[in-house]
């Protein structure tokens, strides 16, 4: 049974992994060309959020996904277990990435808030260069705690089957790793943060028709906070499935029964494919979200790149301004 429950897995990685990967890369890459190329978004610090979000989210579909995940369901290979760097430089970027990008989506809904607050002093902490500071100190933040295991990662053989696996090897840092790593910096406390903030700018939007704002900076206002609040809304419901299987799995109470295990992680498996959607999902919820980014992605790609093409070719010296 086990047996089973293992192929099935491997088949839903890659049947169901690989376009979430391959989606996921083509749609953070046009984040990055919209957000670079509109002034707009440049301008803005919820933007600049979202930016830097997009971009972590390719690098842990590369770091994480990808080697871990679907390289290993197409040709049964890891890496992990081969190479002790790969072992610890893979985890140490893979965490990098996913904290960087809660913390960057966090930061987004905060920014809305914020934005959309009537109080003046608030909208004074919106401003692209306490973004650009933040961003900083999230950025080394992730990279210190990356320290931890690229410490205590290391290649153990098992006696039994004589297999080497990438594992940890303090008692320690693992009960940090599983019960507050796992379940609170990228866990629950994202997910309790974004719905809060979620609400609250949801609850101000509703009202900034009334106030004296000038009518571009609430149209942006307006335009970002549905983004944001329809990815809270979607990512609740992905990120909370991976979040409380990763709870019951670790009572090591159900270890001691194999079939018990060989189900659990086989609905690891599942719930690992459903948590990649969070890093590929936002240029397609964006879409979704505004008609306004519609326009915006549409005038990048037809107007903006079309044009630089156009340049390129001999006898067209037009120069495109900057938007």
């Amino acid at each position: 049974m086990s047996t089973s429950f293992v192929v099935i897995g491997k088949q839903v990685t890659k049947y169901v992994g690989i376009p979430i990967f391959v989606s996921g890369v083509i749609g953070g890459l046009l984040n990055l060309a919209v957000f670079f190329s509109l002034r707009t978004f440049r301008q803005s610090s919820c933007a600049f959020y979202l930016t830097i979000m997009s971009f972590v989210n390719i690098g842990q579909l590369f770091s994480g996904f990808l080697p871990l995940r679907i390289i290993n369901s197409l040709l049964n290979v890891d890496g992990t277990e081969t190479s002790l760097f790969f072992c610890k430089f893979q985890i140490y970027l893979s965490q990098l990435c996913i904290g960087a990008s809660f913390t960057c989506f966090c930061l987004a809904i905060i920014d809305q808030y914020l934005a959309t607050c009537a109080h003046p002093r608030w909208l004074q902490l919106c401003n692209i260069k306490l973004a650009h500071r933040l961003i900083i100190i999230c950025i080394l933040f992730w990279m210190l705690h990356g320290i931890l295991p690229l410490i205590f990662y290391n290649h153990i053989q098992s006696p039994i089957t004589n297999k080497t696996s990438c594992t940890i090897t303090n008692s320690i840092f693992n009960y940090y790793r599983n019960y507050f790593f796992i379940l609170v910096l990228i866990g629950y406390l994202p997910i309790i943060i974004a719905g809060l903030f979620g609400v609250l700018a949801y609850r101000n939007i509703q009202q900034i028709s009334y106030r004296t704002i000038p009518i571009v900076r609430r149209e942006l206002d307006k335009q970002l906070t549905t983004m944001v609040l329809l990815q809270v809304f979607i990512n609740i419901f992905i990120l909370l499935p991976y979040t409380t299987v990763v709870a019951v799995a670790t009572n090591t109470s159900l270890i001691s029964d194999p079939i018990i295990q060989a189900k659990l992680q086989f609905t690891i498996t599942i719930v690992v494919v459903i948590y990649n959607i969070y890093f590929s999902s936002s240029f397609y919820i964006y879409i979704c979200a505004s008609k306004r980014f519609r326009k915006q992605f549409l005038h990048v790609m037809y107007m903006i790149y079309s044009n630089q093409w156009k340049q390129l070719r001999p006898g067209d010296n037009q120069v495109m301004p900057e938007i």
